[in-house]
């Protein structure tokens, strides 16, 4: 199976390497834990005062926004 170019191009992008025998379930599962691992610190910075709270919303939907693969079926994920 091979996963579309800009697939590549956005696990990369979140430092993750797929192997050629990868399963796009498997990738996905990498990818969201980045995400998680993301949110837990933006929600860190949060309640450390470096993002007031009026300003949380905008910084989730921003890292929402930094990973689209996530809301890609993964049937669309390969060629």
């Amino acid at each position: 199976m091979t996963l579309r170019p800009r697939v590549l191009e956005d696990l990369r992008a979140h430092g993750i390497e797929p192997d050629p025998d990868a399963a796009p379930a498997a990738l996905r599962e990498r990818l969201n834990e980045a995400y998680l691992e993301e949110v837990r610190r933006l929600k860190q910075r949060q309640v450390s005062g470096e993002i007031p709270l009026r300003e949380y919303a905008r910084h989730v939907n921003a890292l929402r926004e930094a990973f689209p693969l996530l809301g890609l079926p993964l049937d669309l994920w390969s060629e």
